[in-house]
């Protein structure tokens, strides 16, 4: 018996008062992308290399970097250690970002989520830390993370 199984995606977009440069840097350097997400990042820039980010207690995103192309697109696979739902490099995350005068678009796009309710929580995700990422990019402090203390749903 074949089984079809429906992918879902889910997209966001937000205008971001900074350059495509300044918002490229807080996705790809470890150091910066913690400013918004996650409590520690280890990132092996290059086709191939390791994506990993520790985003709260509990929670490692893992991946491989498919395409960098600076400050335009970036893009790479994500799943969860230790989940079988979502394994690591499962699905795929890519983000463009578009200069719009001297704001910066910024087009999140991620794929290949095995459920309705897999793109529930991964949308509610993102517009949290789409929102932390324009803060920082924009040269707000984003502050603590609450859902490092208290888990997504603060």
């Amino acid at each position: 018996m074949d089984t079809a199984v429906e992918m879902k995606t889910i997209t966001r977009e937000i205008l971001i008062d900074a350059t495509p440069e300044t918002i490229w840097q807080l996705l790809v350097d470890p150091g910066e992308a913690v400013r918004w997400m996650g409590t520690a990042a280890m990132f092996d820039l290059r086709r191939g290399g390791v994506y990993r980010v520790d985003i709260i207690p509990g929670s490692v995103a893992v991946g491989k970097f498919v395409e960098i192309d600076p400050p335009r697109r970036l893009v790479y696979t994500w799943g969860w250690e230790g989940n079988a739902d979502l394994p690591p490099g499962s699905t795929t995350v890519s983000f463009e970002l578009e200069p719009r005068g001297k704001k910066t678009l910024l087009r999140l796009e991620h794929r290949d989520l095995p459920s309705a309710d897999s793109a529930e929580r991964h949308a509610h995700g993102w517009i949290h830390y789409m929102e932390r990422l324009a803060a920082a990019a924009s040269g707000k402090d984003p502050g603590t993370d609450p859902w490092i203390a208290n888990g997504p749903c603060a």
